[in-house]
């Protein structure tokens, strides 16, 4: 738990600051907790930045993290415990199958909730009105990647294949990648569907050779990537795979070497060794724990980016209220944020009262010499 604030002489809330809970719903040891861990720490850490710098004078802001293991029924309980027995005005949420599951509660408790999961669905205002996220919806990086594919494919018409899990966020963007490939004219030649948790997928690789796909999209965390690579490489395939952003990160180099070299996939934010202004602060902090950019990864700075515009929105509500801070207000505040400028560790966020997806803009990576290399400039689809 941290807490942010500011009094008179700097050393801490006060009892005239105005009070904000924020609550987080993490996945440290459920099946995404690969990739559920750094992005976690990425807000703990920004939220222990901000107290170590003195926090936000007149707004004392407590954080909250649990983790609920992407099981959607802790996810319920955990939320109902924020709600009623913490009072938080603001979720930072995980997976896409316990965001979707919470939206309505979320709805009907004025409860803002910024999530990790990047799910087209979640755009729909008339059944997600409370619901938020600061990243390309991955139905977004899916035809980003399709149009890439599209002009940049050499030797007749591009095939594609789809390999993904079967949970909600594996699923979120299929539909959607499918609607577009045929829109544009790439061909959509297999699906496979592969556990999270797998660590064999020769079978379902061997299914897929036989259409013998010039592409791979992938939708899965680093685990299931990995062991992807793995078996492509053992079958001697030659598909070149691309992955959508749970997919993509230092961790992935981490887990599959060097099976990773010429991966490609969606960055949605910096790299931690990118030289950009909003690292300045980032590199602040690192300092004073003794860490570097070495210790975190793109999910981490995820993880930062996601607090610091929710914070953003709560600083808005603070200026717009004297009293108690209500979900109401924090809704308010962050549909004020405008082009918000993130100094290069995300594309710029915009909210407003009829959209709550802060930008479509992505770019895309790959790996050389066992590290992440930007190969597009942030950009949408057409």
């Amino acid at each position: 738990m941290a807490a942010c604030g500011d009094d008179a002489d700097g050393s801490g809330g006060s009892g005239d600051d105005q009070e904000v809970t924020i609550g987080t719903l993490a996945d440290i040891t459920g099946a995404t907790g690969d990739t559920g861990t750094p992005y976690s720490e990425g807000q703990d850490h920004f939220f222990e930045y901000l107290e170590s710098t003195g926090g936000i004078d007149g707004l004392d802001i407590t954080h909250l993290s649990e983790d609920y293991a992407y099981e959607i029924s802790d996810a319920q309980r955990i939320y109902q415990q924020y709600r009623d027995r913490d009072g938080v005005s603001a979720i930072l949420g995980w997976g896409t199958g316990d965001t979707e599951a919470l939206r309505q509660q979320v709805a009907s408790d004025q409860i803002p909730f910024m999530s990790a999961s990047y799910s087209e669905n979640l755009k729909d205002l008339d059944e997600s009105p409370y619901n938020f996220f600061v990243a390309a919806s991955y139905s977004d990086q899916g035809r980003m990647v399709l149009e890439w594919i599209k002009d940049n494919h050499e030797g007749g018409d591009p095939t594609v294949a789809l390999l993904y899990n079967d949970t909600g966020f594996g699923r979120s963007p299929i539909d959607d990648i499918k609607d577009y490939a045929e829109e544009i004219g790439v061909e959509i030649v297999d699906e496979q569907i592969i556990d999270l948790a797998a660590t064999d997928a020769q079978s379902q690789l061997l299914n897929m050779e036989e259409h013998d796909p010039d592409y791979g999209i992938i939708q899965q965390t680093w685990a299931a990537t990995t062991t992807i690579l793995r078996d492509a490489d053992t079958l001697d395939i030659d598909t070149q795979f691309i992955g959508l952003n749970q997919a993509v990160g230092e961790g992935l180099i981490d887990q599959a070497g060097d099976l990773s070299e010429g991966f490609m996939g969606v960055l949605t934010h910096a790299l931690p060794y990118e030289d950009v202004p909003g690292m300045d602060e980032y590199i602040e902090y690192l300092d004073s724990q003794d860490m570097t950019v070495d210790d975190i990864n793109m999910q981490h700075v995820a993880g930062w980016v996601v607090a610091k515009v929710m914070v953003e929105g709560v600083k808005n509500a603070a200026d717009s209220t004297d009293g108690e801070i209500t979900g109401e207000d924090v809704l308010a505040g962050l549909e004020a944020i405008e082009d918000l400028d993130l100094g290069g560790l995300a594309a710029p966020v915009t909210f407003t009262d009829e959209l709550h997806a802060g930008t479509e803009e992505i770019r895309l990576g790959i790996v050389e010499d066992g590290q992440w290399k930007a190969i597009t400039d942030y950009d949408s689809y057409r």
